[in-house]
């Protein structure tokens, strides 16, 4: 999601950043304690296991979505893989390949985003908070929170590039040689070797990193309107979370059709070009995917993109919110 898809926190005394908001400040934490004093080996946990959660359910929620936005950026689709609309889509899959073809992979993406997410909440809040302190002490700096969260990516795909881009893509592709995670890792380790799992990573960074950047100002600038005194408040990080998700994911769809291209190594598409061997590179994919769909085919499956970045982030936010002030709620009455 996260591309945030995947990515996501402060009190009344912290800066507050495109992280949860207050936990501290929300009502039903004891009078005068704030996240910020907790020790910092709970607040890193806090943050950790809030960010897994988070992860994990937003990428189990809306797998079926994301399938149907692999296929719908084929360049050369088969002619049974053609879709109008995403819900013509799901339909298809599941009336001519199967109820559980929408969900091919899912167990992969559940392993990787857990630690993935757990690392990037962990990162990013405490990147988040000291550069905050540097460029606006004391305030909001948007600059922070979008280098907080563009640092914090690169752990996160470092450990969800091979698992989800890879593995997760090519078991969703139509009419996929590969019928389970495990073969499939055997079968690219053994033809393509293990550099092959790492091939789109820096793709993967230039989409995720402006994605993250814009993701994060946008929900910011929202929740500066809807939630000024960033209370635990449910319904703003929802509302902020579906429009950033969706802002970031229109802006970068070009970049993840080329990520697409790369993953998943469409052969009818690089067949029909004349190209042999794997395709590789941020400038090779751009070219490819002009010289297959023009302009238009930048934004092929934009609409799948945007109706699964929406409930996505919005899933995100909002369950890593409550997780982030549950666990700090118990914390300090704890103490």
């Amino acid at each position: 999601r996260m591309e945030l898809s995947c990515a996501m926190g402060g009190s009344t005394a912290a800066p507050p950043g495109p992280g949860p908001p207050a936990a501290a400040a929300g009502a039903g934490l004891m009078e005068g304690e704030e996240y910020e004093s907790l020790p910092s080996g709970v607040a890193l946990g806090t943050h950790m296991v809030a960010g897994a959660v988070a992860g994990i359910m937003e990428h189990t929620v809306m797998y079926p979505v994301d399938s149907v936005k692999t296929r719908m950026q084929s360049l050369q689709p088969d002619p049974k893989a053609q879709y109008r609309s995403v819900y013509e889509a799901l339909k298809r899959m599941v009336l001519t390949e199967g109820l559980w073809r929408p969900l091919r992979g899912i167990n992969v993406t559940m392993m990787g985003a857990g630690p993935a997410h757990a690392l990037y909440f962990a990162c990013y809040e405490k990147m988040k908070k000291s550069l905050s302190d540097v460029f606006q002490s004391g305030g909001n700096s948007h600059l922070a929170n979008g280098i907080a969260g563009s640092v914090a990516t690169l752990l996160h795909d470092a450990v969800m590039n091979p698992a989800e881009a890879v593995v997760k893509q090519r078991l969703q592709m139509f009419n996929s040689p590969y019928t389970s995670v495990l073969g499939c890792v055997r079968a690219v380790h053994r033809t393509e070797g293990f550099g092959a799992f790492y091939r789109s990573y820096t793709t993967q960074l230039t989409m995720n990193v402006p994605f993250q950047a814009i993701h994060f100002i946008t929900y910011e600038l929202l929740q500066e309107h809807l939630n000024p005194r960033r209370h635990y408040n449910p319904g703003s990080h929802i509302v902020a979370g579906a429009v950033a998700g969706a802002v970031a994911a229109a802006a970068t769809t070009p970049l993840d059709v080329c990520k697409t291209l790369l993953n998943t190594q469409e052969n009818t598409a690089l067949s029909s070009l004349n190209i042999r061997g794997h395709l590789s590179g941020m400038a090779n994919a751009f070219s490819t995917v002009y010289q297959l769909g023009g302009v238009p085919g930048f934004f092929r499956g934009v609409q799948a993109r945007v109706i699964y970045q929406m409930p996505s982030t919005a899933i995100a936010w909002s369950v890593y919110e409550f997780f982030k002030y549950f666990l700090t709620k118990q914390a300090l009455e704890k103490k």
